[in-house]
């Protein structure tokens, strides 16, 4: 335990296959997160470790967890169904601690977490995008939202207003088509990273996402 936070190695059954999770619970949390990795960084990339850390910090557990193709050492993402089944087992997992769940994930992990809720409800109160992969870099589009209409639960957006895998001038329409909440994060780019000219630092962009979310679990848990 550090700082009041207990970490804990699980084990997450995903029909016959296992991967990996890492619970970051602190004590007296009164929500848990469910996060999703993006398509080319696993569960303890620095990124997921700062988000989970930070919400830790602020009173929210979190649940990380690895996709199948990750655990193994893969780099081509599993087929949509498996990774819609994997989701399905992390949140089962989260739902062991009793507390108000909420999922989503990093780029590719909040798409695939998105689609699953679209496809059957997941149980959670909500669900939050750290920087939701709306189309390919270079290719504008908004074919990758179309499911975001059967999403029956509230959601948050946090966006970059450089995002190059989430023009804003698209992903402001499909956030007001769903009903949703967007924070956009002034010159930030999919990884949240700030250019030195915008007189801001990456480390004070993550605390205002971290603050965001907290923010946005307590207002929906409520």
């Amino acid at each position: 335990m550090r700082g009041g936070v207990t970490r804990a190695d699980v084990t997450i059954a995903v029909g016959e296959r296992r991967v990996s999770g890492l619970i970051d619970a602190p004590k007296g949390a009164r929500a848990v997160y469910v996060f999703g990795h993006g398509a080319g960084a696993g569960m303890r990339h620095a990124g997921m470790e700062a988000v989970a850390v930070g919400l830790a910090a602020r009173g929210v557990a979190v649940l990380r967890y690895q996709f199948p193709y990750m655990e193994a050492g893969g780099k081509r993402p599993d087929p949509p169904a498996l990774c819609h089944a994997t989701v399905r087992a992390a949140v089962g997992e989260a739902a062991k601690l009793n507390l108000p769940m909420f999922a989503g994930g990093r780029s590719f992990g909040g798409r695939m977490t998105s689609q699953a809720e679209a496809l059957a409800p997941l149980g959670v109160r909500g669900l939050a995008f750290v920087g939701f992969p709306l189309h390919p870099a270079g290719k504008p589009s908004d074919e990758r939202a179309k499911h975001l209409d059967d999403v029956g639960v509230p959601m948050l957006f946090l966006s970059g207003t450089k995002d190059a895998l989430a023009e804003l001038s698209l992903l402001e329409p499909v956030v007001k088509r769903v009903k949703a909440t967007l924070v956009p994060f002034p010159d930030a780019d999919h990884s949240f990273h700030v250019p030195a000219k915008s007189g801001r630092k990456d480390a004070e962009v993550r605390e205002q996402i971290l603050d965001a979310m907290t923010a946005w679990f307590e207002e929906i848990a409520q």
